[in-house]
């Protein structure tokens, strides 16, 4: 696809643009530098209070970042470990039956110079100097959950209003939900800033993971504060041992899920590879179709399945004698098409993906009414990909936008192709500003 340029465009306008932070990105980490700032010169005037506490949380959050050697990209939060820590600390009220006094600025001290600490190695190999978003993140979360208790607790009025019984802990609970949902909007908005995609499904897909390591990490967090609250110190291997592992696992299972991909990958690259398609045809309408999918609301789950339907949608021309032209199945009769998906069903079935996936290739060639949201996206963005690519001129996408619209009667929804309009649109603009 021909991207089309700037008018007017001036090479370092361009190089400007580039390299320039989204406004929102930019606002997210002004406001981590100013709250790092008061921390650290707080710390710096003040001194540490309690240093044997603040030590034993460093060391905790330092060695949870050390586990985020390996962790796969991608991963929503890389290191639970020390993000339970960090947590811990900031809703720290007592320690052995002692009051703390650590305060909200020495808790966000505290934490980012563990942090700091815990990535040392990684920024000396070079791995993850510049991905900021993480540790923005973790500074102001932790900001949040120590802001909305050290100074309710500092007073006395926890103590005086709850004890500590069951209102004590489902306190923290609440804290705690109330953070993990300051970090889902940060995190949707820093995506929303990056890819310009809507916020509303991006949000929803945080959400969605919530109950997943996100319930560990927080479940952690609050045993730890109210372990140590009880038992000092000795708590804090004690329960971190069980997050420790179930992070160990879930990176096994992280990884098998990339090789699985993988291989999904380069088994849709047998068609090209025959000269059944077009280079990258796969490719081009798994990414495409992710990124409808993410624009319709799409959760986590659904978008694995597309992308893997999408990557296998033309797997079934490889049982045809006779290539199709360029690939373009878009372009046959209708029940040759149907055909090809039925094939190419049979075929996937025997991979061993999801049975989900067979059937979304299976029914390409439905009507659009009859067929689940997935179908309807791979066959529209896979008609989008065929007929641009048969139009060499600039032209071309427009043309084949066009003739989608044409084809909503019977062939297309309607919403997938104005969604899939509005994605080709904003990777046009980006492709505008970058020259």
């Amino acid at each position: 696809m021909t991207a089309p340029t700037t008018v007017g465009a001036t090479p370092g306008r361009d190089h400007d643009h580039r390299h320039r932070l989204p406004g929102t990105v930019l606002a997210v980490y002004g406001g981590a530098a100013a709250l790092t700032a008061a921390a650290l010169g707080s710390v710096l005037r003040d001194g540490l209070a309690e240093p044997r506490i603040a030590l034993a949380f460093g060391v905790l959050v330092a060695v949870g970042e050390l586990t985020r050697w390996g962790a796969p990209s991608g991963q929503r939060e890389p290191a639970p470990l020390a993000a339970a820590g960090a947590l811990a600390y900031a809703l720290l009220g007592e320690n052995a039956g002692q009051a703390t006094h650590h305060g909200v600025l020495q808790t966000v001290a505290v934490v980012l110079a563990a942090g700091l600490a815990g990535a040392v190695p990684r920024v000396t190999r070079g791995e993850g100097l510049f991905a900021l978003d993480h540790p923005v993140r973790r500074v102001l979360t932790v900001g949040f959950a120590a802001v909305c208790f050290q100074p309710l607790y500092n007073a006395g009025e926890l103590r005086h209003q709850l004890g500590a019984g069951p209102g004590y802990a489902l306190l923290l609970v609440l804290l705690l939900a109330l953070t993990a949902l300051c970090d889902a909007v940060l995190a949707a908005l820093l995506v929303r800033a990056r890819t310009r995609h809507p916020f509303g499904p991006l949000l929803r897909d945080e959400l969605r993971a919530l109950p997943h390591i996100g319930s560990a990490v927080c479940a952690t967090g609050a045993v730890i504060a109210l372990g140590v609250a009880v038992a000092g110190l000795w708590a804090l291997p004690v329960f971190c041992v069980p997050l420790l592992l179930t992070q160990l696992s879930y990176r096994r299972y992280a990884a098998v899920r990339t090789t699985y991909r993988q291989t999904i990958a380069s088994l849709a690259r047998a068609t090209e590879i025959a000269g059944y398609t077009r280079p990258g045809h796969a490719r081009r309408v798994a990414e495409l179709s992710c990124a409808v999918g993410r624009e319709l609301g799409l959760s986590g789950p659904e978008l694995t399945v597309l992308e893997y339907a999408a990557l296998m949608h033309d797997i079934g021309q490889l049982s045809l004698v006779d290539p199709v032209p360029e690939g373009a199945t878009a372009l046959l009769p209708m029940a040759e098409q149907r055909r090809i998906a039925l094939l190419g069903g049979a075929v996937v079935r025997q991979t061993g993906v999801p049975a989900a996936v067979a059937t979304v290739v299976e029914r390409q060639a439905d009507p659009y009414r009859e067929q689940p949201m997935s179908a309807r996206i791979v066959r529209a963005v896979n008609a989008y990909d065929d007929l641009a690519g048969e139009c060499a001129s600039a032209s071309g996408p427009l043309s084949a936008l066009e003739r989608l619209r044409l084809g909503t009667a019977y062939d297309y929804q309607p919403e997938v192709v104005e969604s899939l309009a509005r994605v080709l649109s904003r990777g046009s603009r980006a492709a505008g500003r970058t020259g």
